[in-house]
């Protein structure tokens, strides 16, 4: 059962092989950049799983949850040496009428080489029927390409078998075919042992102290005699790749009726004011991972306070 489709069923998987994307936004957060945001990836799924239930002989299947494998992250940034900081490669916007440069909004993009598990739902609990089965690796191969992921353009998809299903007993057979990739996991638990570690020596220390510390390389001076030597600490050591990463909203306002807030990208739709949620995140070989139906994204909402998060946990 899903939490977008509570009358469905979760049938099996589909597997879309090295997807090709120009452009995808690299701004994940206010705080975070690098990768695009897990919103990004979801967000395209919910939009790919609308169309597919358009389709003739598809009403009755939904596309709920994502993993995301990354064979390949090219950050669009320079610097000019070691010394200085990076900076994003922007876009060249036509003068204006005056002949001076027109103002822009920075943007940091990215051109991406990633793989999805998509988990496919149906009412019949049964599973799909062989007809359903090519009907819906057929369209979703045409339509992914139709679409935009994480603000970038779709360029291509693995030549070979770019789509494929199975039966969601048999998810685990996808894991050879994700190399070589790194799979986005959730890392919470070592959020809270780090900020644990850190308490045991200041207490007033928080989540958030804890977060920035992961960010943080300490330099400290070893003494050899006459001879001094570095040694680099950080807090990730032994905890794997592990990165800060944004796991969705909280409301900080009231939510406004349809059409009660101007400038609203969607006016037809409630809004409200939110602001970042953040945790860390784990980049993980997939023959690494026990059972792949774990390493999936879903959204959730949970109305009493006003979360919007994407989290692991299909049972949240």
């Amino acid at each position: 059962m899903s939490y977008l489709y509570p009358h469905h069923t979760l049938v099996g998987y589909v597997l879309i092989k090295k997807i090709r994307i120009l452009n995808a936004n690299a701004i994940s957060s206010p705080l975070t950049y690098g990768f695009p945001a897990i919103s990004g990836f979801i967000g395209s799924v919910h939009a790919l799983s609308r169309k597919i239930s358009q389709q003739d002989g598809l009403e009755n299947v939904r596309l709920d949850g994502v993993l995301i494998a990354s064979h390949h992250c090219q950050v669009q940034r320079y610097r000019e040496s070691k010394l200085t900081d990076f900076s994003f490669i922007q876009t060249r916007n036509p003068i204006l009428k005056s002949g001076k440069t027109a103002s822009i909004v920075e943007e940091g993009r990215c051109h991406l080489v990633v793989s999805l598990v998509v988990g496919v739902y149906s009412d019949n609990p049964f599973g799909l029927m062989d007809e359903q089965r090519d009907a819906l690796l057929k369209h979703i191969e045409q339509l992914i390409q139709q679409q935009r992921i994480a603000g970038g353009s779709v360029v291509g998809l693995h030549r070979q078998q770019a789509v494929e299903y199975v039966k969601s007993a048999d998810v685990d057979t996808f894991k050879h075919k994700l190399l070589p990739a790194f799979v986005l996991m959730e890392a919470q638990q070592e959020l809270h042992d780090i900020t644990a570690q850190l308490q045991a020596h200041h207490p007033a220390a928080t989540a958030l102290d804890a977060l920035i510390e992961t960010a943080i390389l300490h330099h400290i001076p070893l003494q050899h005699g006459n001879e001094t030597s570095w040694h680099i600490e950080t807090v990730k050591r032994g905890r794997g790749w592990i990165v800060p990463i944004p796991l969705g909203f909280q409301g900080i306002s009231p939510q406004f009726a349809p059409y009660e807030m101007t400038n609203c990208r969607n006016p037809e739709y409630p809004s409200q004011y939110v602001e970042a949620i953040y945790g860390l995140g784990r980049w993980q070989f997939p023959h690494r991972i026990d059972n792949l139906a774990q390493a999936l994204w879903y959204q959730r909402h949970i109305v009493e306070q006003d979360l919007y998060i994407f989290t692991q946990n299909r049972a949240y």
